[in-house]
């Protein structure tokens, strides 16, 4: 699909970001740009110490460049307090971790309602409409009063991505959102995340999995630092079918 006449979500020009370890500069990014567009499902991979943390934090408004510019739905995110990075955040960006980050006495519409908090367009009927949604899009309207430990990983990571998503957000950032999964439950998150992409959403998915770029729109891969290839995925295979040819698991 062309990019000429679609929004920029996000925008990094040179970014660089360095630490200081002891006596020692480390160079996390080295020199990092580019521009993912609305809509698209894009895949950053990249070893340990490839700077994809680094990277991740960036995006996530959690850190911002030693030099360079990050643009987040068009505003520059590099001079901004720290206040007015997280309401950015709030606004902006739908978090979906690998260790799911629910408040585990609380029920899933309470754990989905959290983003709303700070939003003030939104009155307390407000807020747990938007939750009931978000979770029955995810496929839980079953599971509305459940709390943590009375899901499966997957329902929990449901429970997750419809937090990431109550606020509408222009980007949702999964960060190795199948790590703690098994096979099975992974493709039935990927399944998910392809139905997002398929409504127009953008994702940015941060893996050390290469097997997720199949099945995104584009892939970046870093090393050291650095934007090694990025690549249009021309080939985005089915979730769907790769859930439905996996072995059936045994019965107990």
């Amino acid at each position: 699909m062309s990019t000429e006449n679609r929004k920029i979500v996000i925008e990094l020009n040179n970014v660089r970001r360095n630490f200081i370890v002891g006596e020692e500069t480390v160079h996390a990014l080295r020199g990092v740009s580019f521009k993912i567009y609305e809509g698209e499902f894009v895949t950053i991979m990249g070893t340990s110490g490839s700077g994809k943390s680094t990277l991740l934090n960036q995006l996530g408004c959690l850190d911002t460049p030693t030099s360079g510019e990050y643009y987040l739905d068009g505003v520059s995110v590099k001079t901004m307090s720290k206040r007015q990075r997280a309401r950015l955040r709030n606004q902006k960006i739908g978090f979906v971790f690998q260790n799911y980050n629910l408040l585990p006495k609380t029920t899933a519409v309470e754990n989905v309602e959290l983003p709303l908090m700070y939003n003030t367009k939104y009155n307390a009927r407000q807020r747990h409409e938007a939750a009931v949604h978000a979770l029955e899009a995810v496929g839980l309207g079953d599971r509305l009063l459940h709390k943590s430990n009375q899901m499966s990983g997957g329902q929990m990571q449901r429970v997750a991505i419809a937090r990431a998503l109550v606020n509408d957000p222009a980007v949702i950032l999964a960060d190795e959102a199948t790590g703690n999964l098994d096979t099975r439950t992974s493709f039935e998150m990927l399944v998910l995340f392809q139905k997002l992409y398929s409504e127009g959403r953008t994702i940015i998915f941060v893996t050390h999995n290469p097997e997720i770029a199949h099945y995104s729109s584009r892939n970046i891969m870093l090393r050291d630092g650095k934007i090694r290839s990025d690549e249009v995925n021309t080939n985005i295979l089915s979730a769907e079918e790769a859930l439905q040819n996996l072995p059936k698991p045994a019965d107990d």
